[in-house]
């Protein structure tokens, strides 16, 4: 038996939803990518401990899936195991300031939660497209606030399946990193402490920050959100924009004309076509201003 087919059975004893060949154009905000072998799509915490352990056990290195908001997929797909944890969608309060959040809640619905307990200080997250577990990996951030400002500590499974909660302190958070880059660990929950404030107030920050993002972003076409990382010193989109580059197109793919940190796709664009895109930007910025451009989306 192959070894899809062996993590496809172990799927099936664990009453485990699993997909076969499912193209993971489905799954990205990019809506660009490949068919993955296999999608495992666990439920609660214990399934997805098993499925972690399994993997361990027939030594492989299993892809891990949230929102795909900051992701950029070949057009051949993903090769081997895909665990998505989309399915883990539990949120609630655990005391009078804090909220436990499984990794698969989107940042939106844990803003809306902290807003119908009038509890501030996530507003800077709401319309960050991607999943708590996501947002907690890569720090997300977004109008002068980080993840790191508010969780307290992270509960993840170890690659040998151990469940451990880790303080915040511990997690190295910097600018769009943790420890979860190099770690091998799969974050299942946050924990977030926020503060006590006025619903009227803070619904109206989150109101003012989803429009600032609907008249400065291209949120009406498929995107993985700001293309590059901000380099010391500048603001990649106005290098970019300096460039005369907005708008510029390779196949599917275009430099947003609207927001030049944005690649947008316009229709039937392939992971190739952004490739060659990034690239084309890349040396016109390093040209002008001797800026090498760092990508902040994630390509597998």
């Amino acid at each position: 038996m192959g070894l899809i087919e062996r993590v496809y059975d172990f799927a099936v004893q664990n009453k485990c939803e699993a997909l076969k060949n499912a193209p993971m154009s489905d799954y990205t905000s990019f809506k660009i990518g490949g068919p993955a072998d296999i999608i495992l799509m666990p439920d609660n915490a214990e399934i997805m401990r098993k499925i972690i352990v399994f993997c361990n056990n027939e030594e492989i290195k299993p892809f891990i899936l949230g929102n795909g908001s900051n992701l950029l997929v070949s057009d051949e797909g993903i090769k081997g195991v895909v665990i998505y944890t989309g399915k883990l969608t539990s949120v609630k309060l655990t005391g009078d300031l804090t909220i436990n959040c499984d990794a698969g809640v989107s940042l939106s619905r844990l803003c809306n939660f902290a807003l119908e307990n009038s509890l501030t200080g996530l507003e800077f997250a709401f319309g960050i497209p991607g999943s708590a577990g996501g947002a907690a990996y890569m720090n997300a951030g977004a109008y002068g606030g980080e993840m790191k400002d508010v969780i307290v500590s992270c509960t993840h499974i170890t690659p040998q399946g151990k469940i451990e909660n880790v303080k915040a302190s511990s997690l190295g958070f910097g600018y769009r990193k943790s420890v979860y880059s190099d770690n091998g660990c799969v974050i299942i929950s946050i924990d977030v402490s926020l503060m006590l404030g006025c619903k009227q107030k803070i619904k109206s920050e989150m109101v003012d920050i989803i429009e600032k993002r609907r008249s400065k972003q291209p949120l009406e076409y498929p995107s993985a959100g700001s293309v590059f990382k901000r380099p010391e010193g500048y603001y990649a989109g106005a290098l970019i924009e300096q460039c005369g580059l907005k708008g510029r197109s390779v196949g599917g793919a275009q430099l947003s004309e609207k927001h030049a940190g944005f690649i947008v796709n316009r229709g039937g664009a392939t992971c190739e076509d952004v490739k060659r895109l990034i690239e084309i930007i890349k040396e016109n910025v390093y040209n002008r201003f001797g800026v090498m451009l760092e990508t902040e989306i994630k390509m597998v």
